[in-house]
């Protein structure tokens, strides 16, 4: 028997007000194929969602999953990830985030959690090894994130002498008033940030969970797993990957996109910034207080918690800004200072909102404007009229109302399609496709929408393992690092791991783990019986081949600039893609179906 599972589900009905844990009902070849995460909670997904549903409905699932490392002495596992059907794409849905809170929710003593149905009224769920408790939340309806988190953790905490620290999800007004790219937020500042999955809780009218327990998984070879992660923390010491995160972050990418010319400024039309020196990592360090901040079980600290010195923020206090944060309203935006930066990313956390896509709609608002689409112009680099524009969205007034239901829907609105920017309607994160051509196969195939994680491609172009503006082969490398890292999520894992978990570090992670001997090919199959699976999902949700391309924004060219990415480059990648995934012409997988699972 697989070891490294609970081996338990359980499924939670909001309309009913009901639970039901099952043990040992999922079978063992399931776990061995899917492992946990992100294959666990693809399969119970596509298993229990009605095919078409409207992802704001009672019927749409979401499914809460920790993995086989969850509660381990394994660097990086202290993450969760949750899956269900976008209102943002309404295609897959995947997010995942760190923190406290996923340790806590993996305590709870569960493979994955499902959710379906509405509540009649706003609810918060604590979720313990005995099950459910349902508790009425119309007093914290309406409230900020922080405020939430606070009141679900000292109200809901049970008192029991052998249960760890408490952890709680919760969504924001945003969410709340269906803004289709809400997030699930946890520890203030850690966010399941993207495709809207606060908005589905927020239909749902669940508010927050707050998770506890005494659970830990069993281990096939506890005794390997200490050693193992013994001899990484030492060699971490001198790595230096991890001496970069830890001593600036992700904020230190803005220096280096802005060097390539693949930093996004002014709702895409350059690629670089002249005030990137203002927004970058020195400013934040220099101009503002910052200490390193990790999950649990992580030596990188690659969070900054910031405290900004002076000004009119003087004292606001957040973790961050990341640098996606910085891109979006530092860079399309084009706010040049990055005390502003991280008083716009204060709004959207405490209101849920993800930060890349609102960035980006501020941003298109911008260009709407300029081009005569607005009765008001906001000018580029406007705080407070981005500040007052984050809240319209978050409260569906005025101009907000429209930008809630995201890009495809204000571009149609506005008759600016021509110049919009986004793949499957999710907007790219800030690493430009014209620059880095594989982003621009990562952007158009993957499942979630335009998707900078699931492979996190910008890695081999930035470093020189494989020429940026080469297509010939780069479907090959792509495949390698996405395989890889699905079994990441699976797992799962943080992805800054990814220069440390090469294959033969997670062969012997998932055999020290959960007793599989798994070779690179064992692990390969793996990973596209997974990728296969979440394809199929979205082929029964409607999305067709041409759905695999970027929107028309991202063919023109970047001003004063040569690099372009062709539809002709772009559908070379893709075609070469397909054939090394298995897939036929129209990327549809040929071999593992749905019945093959048990799945019909």
């Amino acid at each position: 028997m697989m070891q490294g599972i609970y081996n338990r589900i359980l499924k939670v009905n909001l309309t009913k007000q009901s639970f039901e844990i099952e043990d040992n009902s999922i079978p063992a070849s399931i776990y061995e194929t899917f492992l946990g995460g992100k294959g666990l909670g693809t399969y119970l997904l596509y298993k229990y969602n009605p095919p078409g549903v409207d992802p704001l409905s009672p019927d749409n699932h979401i499914v809460f999953a920790t993995g086989p490392v969850a509660g381990s002495r394994l660097w990086g596992c202290c993450r969760y990830g949750v899956f269900t059907k976008s209102p943002q794409t309404l295609l897959y849905s995947e997010s995942y985030s760190g923190g406290k809170a996923p340790e806590a929710m993996d305590s709870a003593g569960y493979d994955a959690i499902i959710i379906c149905g509405k509540s009649a009224v706003p609810t918060v769920l604590s979720i313990d090894p005995k099950g459910v408790t349902f508790h009425d939340a119309a007093d914290i309806w309406g409230k900020d994130t922080y405020d939430t988190e606070d009141i679900l953790v000292k109200r809901f905490r049970k008192s029991h002498e052998t249960y760890g620290r408490p952890g709680a999800v919760v969504i924001g007004p945003a969410s709340e008033n269906l803004v289709k790219f809400g997030v699930i937020e946890n520890d203030y500042w850690r966010s399941a940030g993207r495709t809207g999955v606060g908005t589905v809780l927020g239909a749902k009218h669940l508010k927050g969970i707050v998770f506890q327990g005494d659970c830990q998984r069993q281990l096939a070879d506890p005794e390997k797993v200490r050693s193992f992660s013994r001899e990484l923390s030492k060699e971490s010491k001198e790595n230096p990957g991890v001496k970069a995160y830890k001593s600036m972050g992700t904020p230190m990418m803005v220096k280096l996109l802005n060097n390539a010319k693949a930093f996004p400024t002014r709702y895409w039309s350059a690629g670089t910034c002249d005030h990137w020196e203002r927004i970058n990592a020195d400013a934040l360090h220099n101009q503002c207080e910052v200490k390193p901040s990790a999950c649990l079980k992580c030596f990188m600290a690659c969070g900054r918690l910031s405290r900004v010195k002076e000004g009119r923020h003087s004292g606001l206090r957040l973790e961050g800004p990341e640098y996606e944060t910085i891109y979006a309203f530092g860079g399309l935006c084009m706010v040049d200072s990055i005390e502003e930066i991280i008083y716009l990313n204060d709004i959207c956390d405490r209101l849920g909102m993800d930060t890349i896509t609102a960035g980006n709609l501020c941003a298109f608002a911008m260009e709407a404007g300029k081009r005569g689409r607005l009765d008001t112009v906001i000018a580029y680099g406007d705080v407070d009229a981005i500040a007052d524009l984050l809240k319209k969205i978050a409260y569906r007034q005025g101009i907000g109302d429209i930008l809630a239901d995201g890009i495809r829907h204000a571009a149609k609105v506005w008759d600016l399609e021509d110049i919009a920017v986004h793949a499957k309607g999710l907007e790219p994160a800030g690493y430009d496709p014209r620059v880095l051509k594989g982003m621009g196969l990562a952007y158009a195939s993957s499942d979630r929408g335009a998707c900078h994680l699931r492979a996190t491609f910008y890695k081999p172009e930035l470093s020189g393992m494989i020429s940026p503006e080469q297509t010939q082969g780069k479907a090959k490398m792509f495949i390698d690092f996405e395989d890889r890292l699905t079994l990441f999520d699976a797992l799962v894992f943080c992805r800054f791991y990814r220069d440390m978990y090469l294959w033969e570090q997670l062969q012997d992670i998932i055999c020290m783990v959960t007793g599989l001997d798994v070779d690179k090919p064992r692990l390969q199959q793996m990973a596209a019986g997974i990728s296969n699976l979440v394809r199929r999902f979205n082929i029964r949700e409607g999305m067709r081949p041409q759905d695999d391309s970027l929107s028309a924004g991202l063919f023109q060219k970047l001003k004063g600039a040569e690099s372009q990415l062709t539809q002709e480059e772009l559908a070379f990648m893709l075609k070469d893609y397909y054939q090394l995934r298995g897939w036929d012409e129209e990327g549809i997988p040929s071999s593992e179906k749905p019945r093959d699972l048990g799945l019909g």
